[in-house]
């Protein structure tokens, strides 16, 4: 092959590594000849003829035909996540809460019922409890470690299972294979929500997940940017959800795609740079005496370290941190910090700390806090990439003085 039809050629992604994936899948050039990706910021698309807009709009000839469902830009980030997440298909959304959302409207109806671990973010508890019950969706929580509780949930209207691995804020992890067994053995389909570790940490998909969701504004951006969601998974399934996307329009913008298309190509790097940060200052934290426990999988002591190695390729970045003295001595030490961004936010290159309690799981009753673990206490830490040292005495000129 000469030089001049080199280029031309489409590559093999099975033969890339998931580093390659991050910078190469999914970008077909223009007729500029663009290095990077490039961005389409239009509403609609133009046709050459009617006859060829009605082909597009009937779906028997490929082509864009309106941003909220077709758009080059979040196609590109699409079939880049997907190919990452090893799965068949993507489907971009505004938001991880619209992600989950869809993926409900999708493949749920009046009736059915979905089996959800406690260990779940707030909104989510609040989606399935305040909202979707309201349409006939019954949700029905167990703990994310015990599979026998998963499998006595399980009636025969049961057609989803969901769970995030590690768990916000605990790290609390299940064993998907284990899960995603008991789910087809029920004719279920199981969701892990994969925005802690991302694709370059786990891949719930090779572990027998049917549907990976993701909240994009969390580590696939990296730097605090923009907001978005992802379902990844079979065609099949995902044919439906893009039919919710195109009817509801809950979809992601072409900015925001090509903002997430930046942060994918650093993903790798990142995360082994977060859960590098995270594990030694786990370690250390584990040794001040105002700390009565940290919560974060890539410690010996963590009750699940031997599953997290097992199917994890590292920790990433979240730990809870229960200081002794309860919410007053969690707030001193969250408001004596200088470096660390006090916000709820997190996956950001910069250290992020928040009390759970009053803020992200704030929604919910004094019982629901209780059942997911999230104490008066407790602290959660997203660990930025920030000089270790630096984050150690910021933490201290709090914990020192308790």
């Amino acid at each position: 092959m000469t030089d001049e039809t080199r280029q031309g050629e489409p590559f093999d992604e099975s033969t890339l590594a998931l580093e390659t994936l991050a910078l190469r899948a999914g970008h077909e050039r223009t007729h500029e000849q663009e290095h990077g990706e490039p961005i389409f910021p239009t509403s609609s698309f133009v046709y050459a003829n009617a006859a060829e807009a009605a082909r597009k709009f009937k779906g028997e000839e490929p082509g864009n035909v309106y941003s909220r469902f077709t758009n080059p830009t979040v196609r590109n980030f699409e079939q880049r996540l997907a190919v990452m997440e090893g799965g068949e298909r993507c489907v971009a959304t505004s938001s991880g809460m619209a992600a989950i959302l869809s993926t409900v409207l999708a493949l749920l109806e009046a009736g059915d019922e979905v089996v959800v671990s406690r260990s779940v973010f707030g909104s989510t508890v609040a989606l399935f409890d305040k909202y979707l019950s309201k349409f006939g969706v019954t949700p029905r929580y167990v703990e994310l470690d015990d599979l026998a509780a998963w499998e006595a949930a399980i009636t025969p209207n049961t057609k989803l299972l969901f769970a995030e691995t590690p768990s916000n804020p605990l790290n609390g992890l299940v064993d998907i294979a284990a899960l995603a067994e008991l789910a087809h053995r029920h004719g279920a389909w199981l969701a892990i929500d994969n925005c802690f570790l991302t694709p370059a940490l786990q891949r719930p998909l090779a572990l027998g997940a049917d549907l990976v969701i993701h909240s994009a504004t969390k580590y696939l951006d990296g730097q605090g940017r923009a907001i978005g969601g992802a379902v990844v998974g079979r065609d099949a399934e995902l044919e439906k959800l893009y039919g919710v996307v195109r009817t509801c329009g809950p979809c992601m913008s072409p900015f925001n795609a090509w903002i997430f298309l930046k942060g994918l190509e650093t993903l790798d790097l990142r995360m082994q740079a977060h859960s590098r940060n995270a594990r030694a200052l786990a370690e250390w934290l584990e040794a001040q005496p105002a700390v009565a426990r940290v919560h974060y999988s890539g410690l010996e002591s963590h009750p699940q370290h031997a599953l997290a190695k097992r199917q994890q390729r590292d920790f990433g970045a979240v730990m809870g941190v229960e200081i002794e003295g309860g919410q007053p001595a969690a707030w001193h030490v969250i408001d004596s910090t200088r470096v660390m961004s006090i916000t709820g936010n997190l996956g950001d290159v910069k250290t992020t700390i928040t009390h759970p309690a009053t803020t992200t799981h704030g929604r919910l009753s004094d019982a629901q806090r209780a059942d997911a673990g999230i104490s008066e206490g407790l602290v959660r830490i997203a660990v930025g990439l920030e000089s270790l040292e630096d984050l150690k005495a910021d933490l201290l000129r709090g914990l020192s003085t308790l």
